[in-house]
């Protein structure tokens, strides 16, 4: 029983200890004007990402994911300014990991050796650290983004370096665009024939539209959601299909082979 208590003691002090760290009262602001002079140089129109030039730059963005890593969310951030921020770090964290072994075709080609769906993947893998605490990918989309807001439009904004993945914007997030960042973001992305083929009578939809359909749907159905930004009008009693999921990386020079 000792023990136990011991257990239980040690385990609820790790986690106050891991929270009063990563929520202090005060903490500096991160200014993303750098990530965005980034992108701007390696990031086309279309979302598609030169990795071979982030490679040659990789010194800037080990700088950036650097100050990510050292300034998390303080209890005086705004929730636009933590969301921006989160979605920055989960976009910024991904390339890093691109490019660190880069080539590679497809992020899926850097699960572990024993992957298990869901539990053990590319995406769970503990390997950064933000506020001196390990994180994963999959903690800040689902324990953070997906959890602590709700903003189903953070799913077209997290790029996970794949061509069906929305695209990639060629500057960050900042508190002060986010809502109009986040509403383009959208727009784009389910208009996107590539992504979306919407007809008033029938729509095939990302598989995003699925693995996350219960984001989607708080306020209605899920064609509800897809209406504000389509500039198709759908029919409420559409048919409804997902389209399959490509996870190419979303290379410039995979599309020029």
């Amino acid at each position: 029983m000792k023990l136990f208590f011991t257990i239980v003691l040690g385990f609820t002090l790790s986690c106050s200890q891991a929270q009063s760290h990563f929520e202090k009262d005060s903490s500096p602001k991160v200014y993303h004007s750098d990530w965005t002079n980034y992108l701007s140089k390696y990031v086309r129109k279309d979302g598609f990402v030169n990795y071979q030039g982030m490679v040659n730059d990789k010194a800037q963005l080990s700088l950036y994911t650097k100050r990510l890593s050292e300034n998390p969310p303080g209890k005086n951030w705004s929730d636009a300014e933590k969301i921006a921020y989160w979605i920055n770090a989960y976009n910024a964290f991904t390339l890093k990991l691109i490019v660190d072994n880069y080539p590679v075709e497809s992020i899926k080609n850097l699960n572990p050796t024993l992957s298990i769906p869901l539990v053990r993947t590319v995406w769970t893998q503990k390997w950064f650290q933000i506020g001196g605490e390990y994180f994963s990918l999959d903690e800040i989309e689902h324990k953070i983004l997906r959890k602590d807001f709700e903003e189903p439009r953070i799913h077209f904004a997290v790029n996970c370096a794949s061509i069906s993945c929305p695209m990639l914007r060629q500057e960050a997030y900042t508190a002060d665009r986010l809502d109009q960042q986040l509403d383009e973001q959208a727009r784009i992305f389910i208009n996107d024939e590539k992504r979306n083929i919407i007809e008033p009578n029938q729509i095939k939809i990302s598989k995003i539209f699925k693995w996350f359909s219960a984001d989607f749907i708080k306020e209605g159905t899920m064609i509800d959601f897809l209406n504000q930004y389509s500039e198709i009008k759908i029919d409420q009693d559409a048919r409804i299909e997902h389209l399959d999921y490509h996870w190419g990386l979303n290379d410039v020079h995979l599309l020029e082979r």
